[in-house]
């Protein structure tokens, strides 16, 4: 598998900090990578992020690793990731789950700079979308 290199972001080593400071470092056999990067085209919604649990993969879109981007909002994408590996889906049906439950929503928020990278969410959204 290739991975692809990071021109603005080195993911490991953020990762590895988060690791430490949020779960104790308890989350081990991780890879962490850039996802692949896709043909411009027009998108309604943009996902920053995803976790595979049964593989220990978290990717990062790739649109991310940009000059514009803040480190700290990065890290809050990854932060965000790491989280759903540590807190339970929430079953609703036999084939739904919610996976931002209000423990999730709760330990989510404990992130040193939630409202910030919330805020930049919203206020550059638009400039992923294009």
């Amino acid at each position: 598998m290739t991975l692809l290199l990071a021109c603005f972001f080195d993911l490991r080593p953020i990762f590895d900090d988060l690791n430490k400071r949020y779960f104790r470092g308890r989350l081990r056999g991780y890879k962490v990578m850039w996802g692949r990067r896709r043909k411009h085209r027009p998108r309604e919604n943009f996902v920053f992020g995803t976790i595979q649990e049964e593989d220990r993969v978290i990717r990062i879109n790739p649109a991310l690793d940009q000059p514009f981007v803040p480190p700290w909002f990065l890290r809050y994408v990854l932060y965000h990731e790491m989280l759903h590996s540590v807190v339970p889906d929430e079953p609703l049906s036999p084939n739904r789950r919610r996976v931002h439950t209000e423990e999730f929503n709760r330990r989510e928020r404990e992130f040193r700079h939630y409202r910030r990278a919330r805020r930049w969410e919203d206020e550059n959204l638009s400039r992923f979308l294009r």
